[in-house]
């Protein structure tokens, strides 16, 4: 394992930088908005998670990598003595948004998508504390423009990529200098304000990332692996045409709240005091079991059946208040049933799933067979995610169905309840699969254009091709 302690690097955008088209147009626009020149940009990658989907949260190592569309921000600081903070966005669609950095608030309402700006300012409110921590100045404002390419609420993390560039544009302008692994530690708590419990490892990628290389990466401590995938391993990433806010509904802190139930009821009993943990992995060390072994507690422990809100009172012998305080999000207090032996058998077997994709991907010497190993192990993880945590979509299931003969397997990769799916195939079976994506999918869910915004020919080219491990952006 290896920790990056190093600072986020300071770069020159040349001519020949795939980005400079991107930079000059945002320096234009920042510009004619503001009649001054940015003196520094930020920018931050989206992220594609290969596999272990939604146990990051629960203490287990995933296994995404960056991907070449970002988060790009102009900015400068502001001028304005009240050191307001002063937004704006590339994006028609998102308006100008203004504060005081001192006296801010993040509001989300339920059942509406939070406001850009909202994901900005808690990157904001992230340096803020690290500021007040460490007892540094009074912070000064910052005058930013935001320009993002990766696609909204499509499992790309599009939004803690803003949330990771809006902290490392104020840090550079308050002058907080940190390594990259507090960044990643830094933000994944800072995107709390936005009311999802995320488990961090958006924020990681997006500052522990390299060149040519996806990451395994492990909590608790923050640690992170280079993974070299098979030679001429090919993954291609498509949008189902659904979309889904994680942080509009209760859904995703709802299995949060779920694999934290599992926790405490699983620690009660077997004489633990319960109170003491909130993660699977904890639970797991505490008890000295393997995974196999936290596989058949769940089974003999837990029920099939949905817990009743005030069974899990009685397990655990406490009142209804009691239990909102210690177990449940805010969102998900007035719920009445949750599933637990669904969803740690998720979290454990997909856990188990990581551990055997980066096993495959460091051992196996034939290419051939370590992609068929490596699709096999994806497609188990879209089933569990499907049938167990019950977070995909119509529109991801028909994607998972394509290909066959000529992908080794596809999953959801995000959250889920929409975004995309990442298939691994061959360089020589890719550019086939995306003429059968186009031809059996897109061209079927035309209607859904309109809605999202996007024109058909950016459809028939949403895919993300890295022809070898050695080219991943």
């Amino acid at each position: 394992m290896q920790v990056e302690n190093d600072s986020p690097p300071v770069l020159e955008i040349t001519k020949n930088d795939d980005e400079y088209a991107r930079v000059v147009d945002l320096r234009t626009f920042f510009m004619q908005k503001y009649g001054k020149e940015p003196t520094y940009y930020v920018r931050v990658p989206g992220r594609v998670n290969l596999i272990g989907e939604h146990i990051d949260y629960c203490g287990y190592s995933v296994c995404p990598m960056a991907i070449q569309y970002s988060i790009l921000i102009a900015a400068r600081e502001t001028d304005n003595p009240k050191s307001a903070i002063v937004l704006s966005n590339t994006d028609p669609k998102h308006e100008d948004f203004e504060c005081d950095i001192h006296n801010f608030s993040i509001v989300v309402e339920q059942g509406k998508p939070p406001g850009w700006h909202n994901y900005f300012l808690c990157g904001v409110k992230g340096i803020l504390e690290t500021m007040s921590q460490q007892s540094q100045n009074q912070a000064v404002g910052i005058t930013c423009a935001v320009s993002g390419n990766i696609p909204v609420a499509a499992g790309l993390s599009s939004s803690s990529a803003l949330v990771c560039a809006a902290a490392l544009a104020v840090a550079h302008v308050n002058k907080v200098s940190l390594s990259k692994l507090e960044y990643a530690t830094l933000c994944a708590k800072a995107e709390y304000h936005i009311g999802t419990l995320g488990g961090g490892m958006d924020q990681a990628i997006a500052f522990l990332a390299s060149k040519g290389s996806a990451k395994h990466i492990s909590f608790n401590p923050l640690q992170v692996e280079d993974i070299k995938l098979p030679v001429g391993a090919t993954f291609v990433v498509s949008h189902s045409l659904a979309k889904l806010n994680k942080a509009e509904t209760s859904d995703f802190n709802q299995r949060v709240s779920e694999c934290r139930l599992a926790t405490q009821v699983i620690a009660k009993a077997k004489g633990l005091d319960w109170t003491k943990f909130t993660v699977l992995a904890s639970l797991q060390a505490a008890l000295g079991a393997s995974l196999d072994e936290m596989v058949d507690m769940v089974l003999n422990i837990l029920h099939e059946e949905p817990y009743k809100k005030s069974e899990i009172c009685s397990l655990l012998e406490v009142d209804e208040m009691q239990l909102n305080e210690k177990s449940l999000a805010k969102n998900v207090i007035n719920a009445k049933e949750f599933k637990l032996q669904q969803r740690a058998l998720h979290v454990f077997q997909e856990a188990k799933r990581v551990m055997m994709f980066c096993q495959t991907c460091e051992k196996e010497e034939d290419s051939h067979s370590a992609i068929k190993m490596l699709g096999e192990l994806m497609k188990k993880s879209h089933i569990s995610l499907q049938k167990l945590y019950e977070c995909s979509h119509p529109n991801l299931d028909r994607l998972v169905a394509l290909g066959e003969g000529l992908v080794a397997g596809t999953r959801l990769t995000g959250a889920g309840w929409g975004g995309c799916a990442v298939t691994l195939t061959t360089k020589e079976n890719a550019a086939k699969y995306t003429m059968l994506l186009k031809e059996k999918f897109y061209s079927q869910q035309s209607r859904f254009l309109a809605t999202l915004g996007l024109s058909f020919y950016l459809l028939q080219l949403f895919w993300y091709r890295y022809s070898n491990p050695w080219q991943f952006a």
